[in-house]
């Protein structure tokens, strides 16, 4: 009821245990609070919030316009809801690196387990378009040593992203990763890798746990779980999956609505009232205040 029944410091440490086992973490990104529950009860290991979702449910592309605040506060929302440990897209870290410190800071705050910066230089763009550029690695690993330097929980986990695959070629993405790790990066996020063989030797060369990024429409391919748990990754993200599973369902029933003046034919592809009340948990809420749950849903779905 209300919350989550684990703690931040606890989620933490399970989500440390569960990198060190070896096993691939499925990690889908979360539309907002409510579809960090779902995720949960789908059973997968962890969720993630995207930046380029946060950004467009508030109506901004994906260029750096939203503040480490507003990610924060919609984080701190998150976390509530859910006791699966959570990943946060931090971005370059919002500003020089005194503000990606202060960033870190307020993902802790908010009950993360930890958060990704990368190396991009401001504004930034989606990782998967083109025209990207990357700062110098020194600015970089200034970056990250700000933030490790400004954890208080050693179990937060730093992952640093590069984006240099795009722009600089794979060797030159790998060097980097290394480079990222000796300033303390506990894992990385290689983005936009261009082919299996390219995720294959990403993993020989760097020996932290690495992440893989499975988003629709990129320049990668959409390897499935076991192909990249044979590859020896440690993470599988979904980031943007449930975001355009969800608009484009509503795109679909506002035309519905729009052509026919009525909603009835789209009832079947609906969650229904009895489903929503399941998720919420009204019912737990009796055991609290039997007046805030003295009714029965209406008859029908």
């Amino acid at each position: 009821m209300l919350h989550t029944r684990t703690t931040p410091a606890g989620r933490r440490r399970a989500f440390r245990q569960a990198l060190a086992s070896g096993r691939l973490l499925r990690m889908p990104g979360a539309v907002n609070p409510y579809s960090a529950r779902l995720i949960q009860e789908a059973g997968f290991d962890a969720a993630y919030l995207s930046g380029a979702v946060l950004a467009a449910d508030l109506g901004l592309p994906d260029i750096g316009l939203t503040t480490s605040t507003e990610v924060a506060a919609r984080a701190a929302q998150t976390t509530r809801t859910t006791d699966l440990p959570v990943l946060i897209d931090a971005d370059t870290g919002f500003g020089e690196p005194v503000n990606a410190a202060r960033t870190l800071q307020l993902m802790e705050d908010a009950g993360l387990a930890g958060l990704h910066l990368e190396d991009q230089v401001n504004p930034k763009r989606c990782g998967h378009l083109d025209g990207k550029a990357v700062v110098p690695r020194q600015e970089m690993t200034r970056r990250l040593r700000a933030v490790v330097d400004a954890r208080r929980d050693p179990d937060f986990l730093v992952m640093a992203r590069t984006d240099a695959r795009s722009v600089e070629g794979l060797d030159a993405a790998i060097d980097r990763a290394r480079a990222y790790v000796d300033a303390g990066a506990d894992a990385v996020f290689p983005e936009a890798l261009a082919s299996e063989a390219e995720f294959e030797a990403f993993r020989s060369a760097v020996g932290v746990p690495l992440l893989a990024n499975m988003t629709e429409f990129g320049k990668g391919p959409l390897l499935d779980a076991r192909t990249l748990a044979d590859l020896g990754y440690n993470i599988v993200l979904y980031p943007v999956t449930l975001f355009r599973l969800a608009m484009g369902a509503v795109e679909d029933g506002l035309r519905t609505l729009a052509a026919e003046g009525t909603q009835a034919a789209v009832l079947d592809r609906m969650q229904t009232r009895s489903r929503l009340y399941e998720v919420l948990g009204y019912e737990r809420y009796a055991s609290f205040d039997p007046a805030v749950f003295d009714f029965g849903p209406p008859p029908g779905p």
